[in-house]
């Protein structure tokens, strides 16, 4: 569904601060794949998903998304095919509009947007059935402005937000860091919920090794810009955070140092 090919960015090349970003990436992700990313600080895991929805331009490569090149297509041009989390709950989501107008924006992506009335009544009622199955009572404030809510809350919105209008691919870009542990918990039971209900595609991005073998049907492990390990189905689940640095160590790397990545 979604390829890249040979994709490759440099930061501020030819200068002292260079920073190869990606190098000639290949990775193919097929209808319904759970794609977890692991890799420490500098690894190309963000910059690999902001090439994906356009906020980064490769110099290199391609980006195919079922067949089409769209490598380079404007970002408004993708907002349609892919919906997004950030790490910041105050970058997913408006913090001066109410819960039902910015799930009402989110319904509307990729899509050509009149001047109708936004939230019409079939919609805010689809708006409570959807809040009330995250269990954090929500349903009953609709009119509350996001600012007024936790991280959580926030974050939980967000992704109601990415799934509404069926993305072909969801793209989580550490979605839990900013989360204590029981909210985190509960946000990636929400998240493992819709996407296998919805059967969404999903690429989600991770410092924590024992999230990436926990979750998803493929690990793909990224150091310095380049992918040096991949496990799927049987391989994944018999993965322990002791053999994934194993196979960090294997590959030639030996500067492991980023205590995020062992968290459990």
């Amino acid at each position: 569904m979604l390829t890249l090919e040979s994709l490759t960015k440099t930061f501020f090349a030819g200068e002292a601060s260079e920073v190869r970003a990606l190098e000639d990436v290949e990775l193919t992700i097929g209808d319904g794949d759970f794609v977890t990313v692991i890799g420490s600080n500098g690894a190309g895991k963000s910059t690999l998903l902001k090439a994906i929805v356009g906020l980064v331009r490769p110099e290199a490569g391609r980006i195919l998304l079922d067949g089409r090149d769209i490598t380079s297509d404007p970002v408004h041009r993708r907002a349609g095919w892919f919906g997004r989390i950030a790490q910041d709950p105050n970058d997913s989501t408006c913090a001066g509009m109410t819960i039902e107008e910015n799930l009402a924006m989110a319904s509307k992506r990729g899509r050509v947007r009149g001047l109708r009335r936004a939230v019409t009544p079939v919609l805010r009622e689809n708006f409570r059935a959807a809040l009330k199955e995250t269990g954090l009572g929500l349903e009953g404030r609709l009119e509350t402005r996001m600012g007024l809510l936790s991280g959580g809350q926030r974050q939980t919105i967000a992704l109601l937000m990415a799934t509404l209008a069926n993305p072909r691919l969801l793209l989580l870009d550490e979605h839990l860091a900013a989360l204590d542990p029981k909210t985190a918990e509960l946000v990636m039971g929400l998240t493992d919920r819709l996407v296998r209900e919805r059967r969404l595609t999903t690429l989600m991005i991770t410092h924590n090794m024992a999230d990436a073998i926990r979750w998803g049907s493929r690990l793909v492990m990224m150091h310095r810009g380049r992918i040096i390990f991949e496990a799927a189905g049987a391989a994944k689940a018999a993965l322990t955070v002791e053999g994934l640095v194993r196979k960090f160590h294997e590959a030639g790397h030996r500067d492991l140092a980023d205590d995020r990545l062992l968290l459990s």
